[in-house]
């Protein structure tokens, strides 16, 4: 499945400000998560509602909620933190899971160390978030531990991806949506997306 990038003004002008080596930490976060409330708008624009019944100030009248159970944002640590707020000020009815998957800088492979997800997931709408899509291999082995629960479907949503990383979770999980601001040029030697932003963990909390 092709990547929907989301080429939107107010998207790209703050992926800019993100891509700047000069932006300090706070603009950085305020920044990214802007970004990611966006990118949610997107990523759920096909999310099941109920209908239900409203009592405005003059009379009633028909309205809808999301279906129960709400849907699930799973984070991938730490860096997918920073993508939280903004996925969460646009579903704030979301149930929120973790997975902590760090990578090795000399394998460029990642490794599990945390694993927390809320209940129900059969029955619920995930949406992964992580700033990077780079080799894809974070996002694979979070995609594997997240698939194997059956939620009713699954959409990965990042800032930045690479073309090496969408085609190898398109190839692993046909299924799987990605949501991105933008699709980059390439990865370097050491599996940065350039041109990128940099280590958006370490420009996000910065370290």
């Amino acid at each position: 499945m092709e990547p929907i990038v989301v080429n939107h003004p107010l998207v790209q002008t703050r992926l800019t400000v993100l891509r700047d080596a000069d932006t300090d930490t706070e603009t950085f976060r305020r920044a990214m998560r802007d970004v990611s409330a966006f990118l949610a708008f997107e990523a759920t624009r096909t999310l099941p509602v109920a209908a239900c019944r409203v009592r405005t100030p003059l009379e009633e009248t028909d309205g809808v909620v999301l279906s129960d159970p709400p849907p699930a944002v799973v984070s991938i640590l730490r860096a997918g933190n920073g993508l939280l707020e903004g996925m969460l000020a646009a579903i704030p009815s979301a149930s929120v899971g973790f997975l902590g998957m760090a990578r090795n800088e000399e394998t460029h492979k990642p490794e599990a160390y945390y694993a927390k997800l809320p209940a129900r997931m059969s029955e619920r709408h995930v949406f992964l978030v992580d700033p990077m899509l780079a080799t894809g291999g974070s996002a694979c082995d979070a995609l594997q531990h997240i698939l194997a629960l059956e939620p009713l479907s699954v959409t990965f949503v990042c800032l930045v991806a690479a073309p090496e990383g969408v085609s190898r979770v398109a190839q692993a999980y046909p299924s799987v949506t990605v949501v991105t601001a933008a699709v980059d040029r390439q990865l370097d030697e050491n599996a940065y997306i350039v041109p990128g932003l940099g280590d958006a963990g370490d420009r996000l909390y910065g370290t």
